[in-house]
């Protein structure tokens, strides 16, 4: 059994932010996948289902970002699971907007959810890194989490919480080759193969000397001896 736990913040009002990308992947994967309606658990909303042959668990902490490892304990000594049966999904200000990575164990760089989660289970539980950029400068950084991701995002946010969907099974399977391969197939698609490949520009035809022009109206007689003189 896999616990997936997504990190935001609860209501409404941050509901777009980028720290709330954790929220908007396991809301991805549980509507994608059919499973059961969110409802109030373990100090949050719960929702279960499977990816592939594995029962999962989605959580959706709402202790407010800074105490998320209340909740995550919680549902782990409900299920009797191990860190390494933990797998976050989070926002990463070191990463593109757009990037994917995975990670086990490590430290939590200062990120409130992580570090919480870090009291109560230790380091040795899953994350999935979710780039949103950095804004520049660490003092504008609490702003920038919690604003609304930006129009000029919603593309590429879209393609990465379908590449989650989409390889959420593999992740469950502990595949994290399979499932990164799957993001990359929907953020940065191959080029078709079918794609006609640009025409070559037309050479210049060589230009001709007037004596390549003129015609040769000798006779083979006159062209031998011409070839002794």
């Amino acid at each position: 059994m896999r616990l997936f736990v997504g990190l935001g913040n609860p209501g409404a009002k941050y509901a777009g932010n980028r720290h709330n990308i954790g929220f908007m992947a396991v809301d991805r994967i549980a509507a994608d996948h059919g499973f059961s309606p969110w409802r109030a658990k373990f100090q949050g909303q719960m929702a279960e289902g499977r990816l592939g042959p594995e029962k999962v668990v989605l959580l959706k902490p709402e202790t407010f970002m800074n105490r998320s490892g209340d909740a995550v304990q919680a549902a782990v000594q409900f299920y009797k699971l191990t860190p390494a049966d933990v797998t976050v999904f989070h926002d990463e200000l070191d990463l593109a907007p757009g990037k994917c990575r995975v990670k086990a164990g490590g430290g939590h760089a200062g990120h409130n959810g992580l570090r919480s989660i870090h009291a109560h289970l230790g380091p040795d539980y899953g994350r999935v890194r979710l780039g949103i950029g950095h804004p520049g400068h660490k003092d504008r950084v609490s702003g920038y989490v919690l604003s609304d991701f930006a129009k000029a995002d919603q593309d590429w946010l879209d393609d990465l919480m379908r590449g989650i969907s989409n390889g959420a099974a593999n992740l469950a399977g502990g595949d994290t080759a399979r499932f990164l391969n799957a993001v990359a197939l929907r953020v940065a698609p191959p080029r078709s193969s079918t794609t006609a490949p640009k025409s070559k520009p037309k050479e210049k035809p060589e230009a001709k000397t007037g004596v390549e022009d003129a015609v040769d109206d000798r006779s083979p007689l006159q062209k031998l001896a011409d070839r002794f003189r």
